[in-house]
């Protein structure tokens, strides 16, 4: 980022209807009582703060950094408001507009997330070059961007329910979105703090690791029992091959499966004579 060397240290005045909002802006919602409030004090006390945009045109300008301001300027019926111009490109007029909101914490997690995996698309960033335009540690940017798994539908819930980014990483450990929502319910409806969350989701994974292990040995058992019924069926084939009349049942009841096979003696008996005299 360089300011414009003529403008240097200089405030400008710029009509408002000159100035674009920033294409790149990750905030999305504007509180309308804050921005109330915040057009009753520019209008009692000015805007303290200049905003930061950069030159388009000879008459067109993009906001780089104070949106918020602009709005509540133009609520207040400010045609005019001041600002710092600088040149910079449109990565960094990005990064600019995300940091400023970052750094006054104007973003929600959901936002700040998008924001961040925008900026990384766009621009073709690793999570470690974001990391270091944003003056954050590579492990933050990756935890931002997990966030966005979780559906528009349960990101709306946490935020209307007023939950943590701690919430929301703990839900992150269920894979199953119907499971992640009841979950989401019950702590809602709880009230359930971050801490009892990550408990909760503890114990919900426990459970299923145990039901899961139970399924597959259950059908490991029931995997081993139909090789042997396989083999009692392949018996009785060979015998009749051979020559013996061999009968086999098969039937099941609620504790067993039955296998009853009936060879008659007279053709055992015969068939082992026969057998001998071969040999």
């Amino acid at each position: 980022m360089k300011f414009l060397s003529r403008e240097e240290n200089r405030v400008l005045e710029i009509p408002t209807i000159q100035i674009r909002p920033n294409k790149t802006q990750p905030r999305k919602s504007f509180d309308e009582d804050d921005l109330r409030l915040l057009s009753q004090s520019i209008s009692t006390n000015g805007i303290l703060q200049p905003l930061t945009v950069r030159k388009l045109s000879a008459t067109e300008y993009e906001l780089v950094a104070g949106e918020r301001r602009l709005r509540a300027a133009v609520l207040a019926g400010l045609t005019k408001v001041p600002c710092v111009l600088i040149k910079c490109t449109d990565k960094e007029s990005a990064i600019f507009a995300l940091l400023e909101n970052i750094q006054r914490a104007d973003l929600n997690m959901f936002e700040e997330a998008r924001g961040i995996s925008r900026l990384i698309r766009k621009y073709g960033l690793t999570q470690e070059d974001a990391a270091i335009r944003l003056g954050r540690k590579q492990s933050t940017i990756a935890n931002k961007m997990r966030l966005l798994k979780l559906s528009m539908e349960e990101q709306d819930w946490i935020l209307q329910a007023g939950l943590s980014e701690r919430h929301a990483r703990a839900l992150l450990r269920i894979d199953d979105e119907e499971v992640r929502k009841e979950m989401l319910s019950k702590i809602v409806a709880e009230n359930l703090s971050a801490k009892d969350t990550e408990d909760e989701v503890v114990k919900l994974l426990c459970r299923t690791t145990v039901t899961t292990t139970a399924t597959q040995d259950k059908k490991f058992i029931v995997r081993d029992v139909r090789i042997f019924v396989n083999t009692i069926a392949k018996a009785v084939d060979t015998m009749r091959l051979s020559g013996i009349n061999a009968v086999a049942k098969k039937a099941e009841t609620e504790d067993y499966i039955e296998y009853t096979v009936k060879i008659p003696k007279n053709e055992a008996t015969a068939h082992k004579i026969k057998h001998n005299k071969s040999a």
